[in-house]
C-alpha cells in the first residue's frame, strides 16, 4: 500500500531537506522574564524506589520558547486550545536585521524593513509566519536582557506601525522573534506592551524567544509549531521546528 503523505514524509527527511529546532531547552537558565520565577523540577518518581521515573514541573505559561494566544492580553480572546491545529504549520518568512540590532540595540522594526524584504523575495504569501532574525538567541544570562546602569533593559522589538502593516495591509497568521518581548524594551517605558496588545487584538498569535533562526533561508522554509493541547490557557512553552529544502 503506498500513501503520498508517507511519500512526501520520506522526502522530507531525505537529505535535501534540513530541520531544525527554533527552540530553546527547557531548564532553570532558560530565558525568560525577569518576574517569572524559574523552573523548579520535583521527582516524584524515581527508578531506585519505584523502578520507574516521573517529575513535577513548576513553571509560568511564558517560559523560554513560547506561544502568546489572544488571551494572554485579550479578555475574551482565544485561549491556547483554540489556536487550531493548520494554524501552527505555516510558510516561514525570516527577516534578517542582524544588521541593524548590531548598530542600534533599541531598534523598532519598521514597515520599510518589511517592504525591502518583499521587494527581494515576493509579497508575503497569505496565512504565513513571520519572523525576525536579531541573533537576539545567542546572547546568554543577564545580557539576555542587556540591562543598562539604571536596570533598564535594552533590546529590539517590532513597531506598532510594523505589526498594523502585516495585519491590515497582509493576511498573516503569526509572528516571532528572538527577544525577550514583542515590543522593544525602551518602548514599553512610553506605552507598555502597546504592539503586543494591538497584535493579539488582531486574533493573531506570537513564538517569542526563537532560536537558531540564522540556520534558516529568508523563504521558502516551513515552520511547526507543538504545544500542550492546555485548556483556556494564555500561552505555554513551545517546540518549534522549520524544515527547507537545501
Amino acid at each position: 500500500m503506498s500513501s503520498k503523505l508517507w511519500e512526501l514524509l520520506d522526502a522530507l527527511k531525505s537529505p535535501a531537506y534540513e530541520w531544525i529546532d527554533l527552540s530553546h531547552p527547557v531548564n532553570e537558565e532558560t530565558p525568560h522574564y525577569a518576574g517569572y520565577n524559574k523552573l523548579e523540577m520535583t521527582e516524584v518518581f524515581t527508578y531506585d524506589e519505584h523502578t520507574v521515573c516521573a517529575s513535577e514541573y513548576k513553571m509560568v505559561s511564558q517560559y523560554g520558547t513560547h506561544i502568546d494566544p489572544p488571551s494572554h492580553f485579550v479578555e475574551g480572546g482565544r485561549t491556547l486550545d483554540q489556536i487550531t491545529v493548520k494554524e501552527t504549520v505555516l510558510p516561514l518568512c525570516v527577516i534578517d536585521l542582524t544588521e541593524k540590532v548590531a548598530e542600534d540595540v533599541d531598534y523598532a522594526i519598521t514597515v520599510e524593513d518589511l517592504t525591502a524584504w518583499e521587494e527581494n523575495y515576493g509579497r508575503f504569501p497569505d496565512g504565513c509566519f513571520v519572523a525576525v532574525r536579531t541573533d537576539w538567541s545567542k546572547r546568554k544570562g543577564e545580557d539576555f536582557f542587556a540591562p543598562d546602569e539604571a536596570g533598564q533593559p535594552h533590546y529590539p522589538g517590532w513597531s506598532l506601525e510594523a505589526l498594523k502593516f502585516l495585519s491590515e495591509e497582509r493576511t498573516i497568521t503569526a509572528v516571532g522573534h528572538e527577544t525577550p518581548d514583542t515590543d522593544p524594551a525602551i518602548a514599553n517605558l512610553i506605552v507598555p506592551w502597546q504592539g503586543e496588545r494591538y497584535l493579539l487584538e488582531q486574533d493573531k498569535y506570537q513564538i517569542e524567544m526563537l532560536c537558531n533562526l540564522d540556520q534558516l533561508p529568508a523563504t521558502g522554509a516551513i515552520i511547526a509549531c507543538s504545544f500542550p493541547n492546555v485548556l483556556d490557557a494564555p500561552g505555554y512553552t513551545a517546540r518549534c521546528i522549520a524544515v527547507y529544502q537545501k
